[in-house]
């Protein structure tokens, strides 16, 4: 006679199970829809290193028919902006992901905590964040007159440094790989709340705050609002918007090629290949962090990211 949790067990298995053929049709989906991520960036890259006037003849092609770098030392060309906009994005991004993971990681752990008194305010507070806000007007008076970060490093910084949405999926993964018997083990053998904290906790949250700082190390990168908001000084330009300014700049020389000076400027431009030059810049090094969350993202997601 099967025992009452093995037919339970057996009965999920089954409601789980897909079919082959459904199984074939998500397979395909997938492949389709990771193929409409990567076959736009091998495009990019491969126009990049294209001949300007090929583009012109033949038009774009995933191969170059005549390899290039032109683009790459118009980019170089145009100074220092360019690196210094590389050493602001990575900065920005560095600093501002880890000083996010710690605020994140320190305030969705106080609300996971079942004997801290005032959770429900702390986790009201962050979450009621999520349904409303003050709107962009205050929330720029805010920063800029009562704060007065325009024209600052911090204004990059400061803003995405909390998320509602990131508590909410740390403080699940604190409550379902964090036994409570756990901290109180801890506190027995005279572990202070920090040192439970930094020494116990925090080594079982690698997942999680691997998937978060993966999330905020994207938003820190690809940022170019924050720039536009409070930004003026073109010392302070991050990467994403010197590539927006630059963008636009070239698109107003291609509109201006029938005034005499913009036909000039123009003919020495290689317009095409800079965009995509730019672009292709503009995603390397943040390619290189992927293999170092990868391990940790899916099960931080999938555990993180339930109903707590």
């Amino acid at each position: 006679m099967k025992h009452k949790d093995d037919v339970q067990y057996g009965t999920v298995n089954k409601l789980n199970e897909i079919k082959p053929f459904w199984n074939g049709v998500l397979h395909l989906i997938f492949v389709i829809y990771s193929l409409c991520c990567i076959v736009p960036l091998i495009l990019i890259i491969g126009i990049s290193f294209t001949d300007e006037k090929t583009i012109t003849i033949h038009g774009y092609n995933f191969i170059p028919r005549v390899f290039s770098l032109e683009a790459y030392k118009w980019v170089v060309k145009t100074g220092e902006a360019i690196f210094r906009a590389y050493g602001i994005s990575i900065f920005v991004t560095v600093v501002g992901t880890l000083l996010s993971l710690a605020i994140i990681s320190m305030f969705s752990y106080v609300i996971s905590r079942k004997d801290f008194r005032h959770r429900n305010k702390f986790a009201f507070i962050v979450f009621f964040t999520m349904i409303f806000n003050g709107g962009l007007v205050p929330w720029y008076m805010v920063y800029v007159n009562v704060l007065h970060m325009n024209n600052t490093i911090f204004a990059l910084i400061i803003p995405p440094l909390a998320n509602a949405w990131y508590v909410m999926i740390m403080r699940t993964f604190y409550q379902t790989n964090v036994p409570d018997s756990l901290i109180e083990s801890a506190k027995i053998d005279g572990a202070g709340e920090f040192r439970t904290f930094v020494q116990i906790v925090l080594p079982l949250a690698k997942a999680g705050l691997a998937t978060v700082g993966l999330f905020q190390c994207l938003t820190y990168w690809n940022d170019w609002y924050l720039p536009l908001m409070f930004i003026d000084d073109s010392k302070l330009f991050n990467l994403q918007y010197l590539l927006y300014k630059t963008l636009a700049a070239i698109q107003y020389l291609s509109q201006a090629a029938n005034l005499p000076q913009g036909s000039q400027a123009l003919a020495n431009l290689p317009s095409e290949t800079a965009r995509m030059a730019m672009c292709t810049l503009a995603i390397g090094p943040i390619i290189v962090a992927y293999p170092f969350f990868q391990k940790y993202f899916v099960k931080g997601l999938t555990v993180g990211a339930v109903k707590g």
